[in-house]
């Protein structure tokens, strides 16, 4: 058994046979070109947004960055410029732009280039590690090492246990063993961030690296509602700072836009729990958000004298897809399918045939007037006609021949053989 692992996105195929590989890819590629009706967005490996295949959407905060542009001098990086930037950078706080992901790898950005991972892997790795730090979040520089071409950034303690290895060794003699160093049992929660260049560290100053780290860290004095907005779309920024809620917004945003609300409810509609939140009193208009989980699925407003306003439909989402096209498929290419039972109006229409294994235009015999007992006449059975092939003529079949006559061909008997003749007996000799 051959075992190979392909890469779509990529082009890429690692394995024994690469025959099939390439049948795997001709394959995707058939199916590409055959789904092109079904509008979906999906972002690749590298990170780029495509429409393609259906596949899983990714939120936009974890698509690919826009590259820098920092100047960089060609000059290398000597001891008192690092003896700066470790005064400098060291326990700087600034805010997430991006999700920080935990993990031993981290994130790795390339100085005016490309986010790695990006896209789905970089989904996959924030969904099976866990979050550092969300967008908006203030995180803290609490240490850098310098490499040969790179400067790793340990984020809010780093995702290491510190003396990992010490941890585990244990002195004394007797029963009495004490570890080399005391583990405190909690578990890092910080992140890593590397920041690449080309051949090596050129000559760089506090203000290039934070330059370099903006689409990532941004080290502005900010508010919480400010930093939290600005990794936002603008229309959904301008929701949130103009203190409006919108349908599809998750928790935090409502809490950033609205605040804590005057009073929570939970109830059932169904088999779905819900929470609503409600913000104001009358005279005022009042505000009952209907949130599912983290999301916001339901909002009514409520003035004086008016009827209220509601609002269902879902805009956040098209808003954090990557190419920000909305959710819902053009209404040429939707068709809806009815579950269930047909539903009729009685008052209009007429209630449907009942089921039957009747052929269309087949009647019955209860169906014919002349018939007054109301079943069907009692005729004789007919048989298919018989086929000439369905019994062939035996009497052109080898047969087996019939035994002799006793009386016209007596039994042989021992001193003859099977043709009837005495066995002949070898002529005896002469005695000497």
């Amino acid at each position: 058994m051959n075992t190979q692992v392909s890469n779509s996105a990529t082009g890429k195929c690692f394995g024994v046979d690469h025959r099939l590989c390439l049948a795997g890819v001709a394959c995707i590629l058939l199916l590409a070109a055959g789904s092109t009706a079904a509008q979906v967005i999906t972002v690749d490996k590298e990170g780029n947004a495509r429409n393609g295949t259906p596949g899983s959407t990714v939120d936009r905060r974890y698509s690919q960055i826009e590259p820098t542009h920092v100047q960089l001098t060609k000059s290398v990086l000597d001891a008192k410029t690092r003896l700066e930037l470790e005064r400098v950078l060291q326990s700087e706080q600034g805010f997430a732009m991006r999700p920080f992901p935990k993990g031993h790898k981290g994130l790795t950005l390339v100085a005016n280039g490309k986010l790695e991972p990006a896209g789905e892997a970089y989904l996959d790795m924030a969904t099976s590690q866990g979050l550092c730090a969300k967008p908006g979040d203030r995180l803290v520089l609490t240490d850098l090492k310098f490499d040969h071409n790179k400067i790793i950034f340990m984020i809010n303690g780093g995702p290491d246990a510190k003396h990992r290895f010490l941890r585990h060794i244990e002195i004394g003699g007797g029963p009495t063993m004490n570890p080399v160093v005391q583990d405190d049992g909690q578990t890092p929660t910080g992140a890593r961030l590397t920041l690449t260049f080309k051949d090596q560290i050129p000559e760089l100053t506090a203000s290039d690296v934070k330059a370099l780290l903006t689409p990532l860290i941004s080290f502005d004095v900010k508010t919480p509602i400010q930093a939290f907005t600005d990794t936002l779309p603008p229309k959904l920024k301008d929701a949130i700072l103009n203190h409006q809620v919108i349908v599809g917004m998750s928790t935090e945003m409502v809490l950033f836009a609205l605040g804590p609300p005057q009073s929570k409810t939970r109830e059932m509609e169904g088999q779905m729990p819900f929470e609503e939140w409600i913000y104001g009193a009358p005279p005022k208009p009042v505000e009952f958000v209907r949130i599912n989980g983290n999301r916001v699925i339901r909002l009514e407003i409520a003035k004086v004298g008016e009827a209220p306003q509601i609002f269902t439909k879902d805009e956040v989402e098209g808003m954090m897809r990557t190419d920000g096209s909305p959710l819902a498929p053009p209404s040429e290419r939707t068709r809806t399918v009815a579950m269930g039972d047909a539903e009729h109006d009685p008052n209009k229409e007429a209630a449907p045939a009942p089921p039957s294994l009747r052929k269309d235009g087949e009647a019955l015999p209860q169906d014919d007037p002349n018939n007054r007992q109301g079943t069907g006449t009692m005729k004789p059975v007919q048989f298919p006609n018989q086929k000439p092939d369905d019994y062939p003529d035996a009497s052109k079949l080898p047969r087996t021949p019939a035994p002799a006559d006793k009386t016209q061909a007596p039994e042989p008997d021992d001193d003859s053989d099977a043709a009837g003749k005495p066995a002949q007996t070898p002529p005896a000799t002469k005695p000497n």
